[in-house]
């Protein structure tokens, strides 16, 4: 244990951010005394911290709903900065929520604040506007990021001092998972409102085309519980029966009968991945997302392809025949074992990765990392 009880300031605006708080929270409880108050959701309560407000107030995605939100960010904004500077912690741990932990930190530093600041989950440099690499090393003392290649690009591109602390996705790897030889297809089009509007009428039209294929036994799609009802109404309407779960236990049992997930990009993909779960990626982006992709080259989205910088995973891009080009890369896993070998080697090597990291970023954890700025103030 360190000598004196130290005083952690740490953000989360999301579920995944507050699992992520949680985790290094209650991993560093076990050599540093500590107190932390801030913004969290259960995981990070659980684990101590007192949260100043709602963690949902934090939670908006897209041009739209950032917008919409601003009045209320400014407020939340303020809060946070002035009971941080009141409370002088020993270190500020932000995490994820990108936009709004940039201007924390910034605001932090105008005051004066001396303590380490850390960001949790690194801004993706690699895929958009790499300037911002530049940008923010003057705003972070140092970067936990979650994907094994990101302190080799951070470093290149002039960013702040970065360290790969692993992926929580890693608690998924299974080694004994056995794949099914008929079951289910998963759709898995996201959660968010603008997500779910675009994706919905092209995953149950790819379904309606897949539904003869004699290995398929039926469809699936795990959602979140507050969407359920939802989403129960809207595949009511489809040309083919699709089972919506929500709770993790069922979550679970369908990805064990998944013969092939058909994905909206994201998180997930490399969720599945380290399930070892075939799966197609596709996207509908509305036109400002669509205006960025093209402008920045059209990058690979699905994140087992990034981290390998290549498609082990097919990425349908939007276009004309949307739909028939996505079922038939999704009867191509379904038919063709060679196909199937050479995506499943692929996850192979992505789980490698997240575990061990690499040679030039090895893995370490976020605990680590914190306590180690913290012996530094002793």
């Amino acid at each position: 244990m360190l000598a004196t009880q130290r005083k952690l300031f740490v953000v989360a605006g999301e579920p995944s951010g507050d699992q992520l708080g949680g985790a290094f929270l209650s991993e560093l409880k076990k050599t540093v005394s500590f107190e932390a108050r801030g913004v969290g959701g259960p995981d990070m309560r659980a684990a101590g911290l007192v949260s100043l407000f709602d963690m949902s107030d934090l939670s908006v995605m897209g041009i739209v709903d950032v917008v919409g939100a601003i009045p209320r960010l400014y407020l939340r904004l303020d809060r946070v900065v002035r009971a941080a500077l009141a409370w002088q912690p020993d270190a500020v741990v932000l995490i994820d929520n990108k936009v709004f932990s940039q201007m924390v930190a910034k605001r932090l530093k105008r005051a004066g604040y001396r303590g380490a600041i850390f960001l949790y989950v690194a801004p993706s440099v690699w895929a958009w506007k790499p300037d911002r690499a530049r940008k923010i090393a003057p705003l972070f003392d140092e970067v936990l990021a979650v994907l094994p290649f990101e302190p080799v690009i951070m470093a290149d591109l002039g960013g702040p001092l970065t360290s790969f602390v692993g992926h929580p996705a890693e608690n998924l790897i299974d080694p004994d998972r056995r794949k099914p030889d008929t079951g289910l297809v998963t759709l898995l089009p996201g959660s968010r409102g603008g997500e779910l509007k675009r994706h919905l009428p092209l995953f149950g039209e790819v379904a309606e085309r897949l539904a003869d294929h004699p290995r398929v036994t039926g469809f699936a799609l795990p959602t979140l519980a507050h969407l359920k009802t939802r989403l129960d109404a809207e595949v009511a309407n489809w040309g083919v029966p699709v089972r919506v779960v929500a709770t993790p236990e069922d979550r679970q049992s369908v990805f064990d009968e998944t013969l092939v997930a058909l994905v909206g990009a994201g998180t997930v993909t490399l969720e599945l991945a380290m399930m070892d779960v075939p799966m197609v990626c596709t996207y509908v982006p509305d036109w400002f997302m669509m205006r960025a992709y093209k402008r920045w080259g059209r990058p690979l989205i699905g994140l087992p392809n990034v981290i390998l910088g290549e498609e082990v995973l097919p990425e349908i891009r939007p276009g004309p025949d949307h739909a028939s080009r996505v079922a038939a890369a999704m009867k191509k896993i379904l038919d063709d074992t060679e196909a199937q070998e050479r995506q499943s080697a692929g996850f192979a090597k992505v789980r490698d990765q997240i575990v061990n990291g690499l040679p030039d970023s090895p893995r370490t954890s976020a605990a680590a990392r914190i306590r180690a700025r913290l012996v530094e103030q002793e």
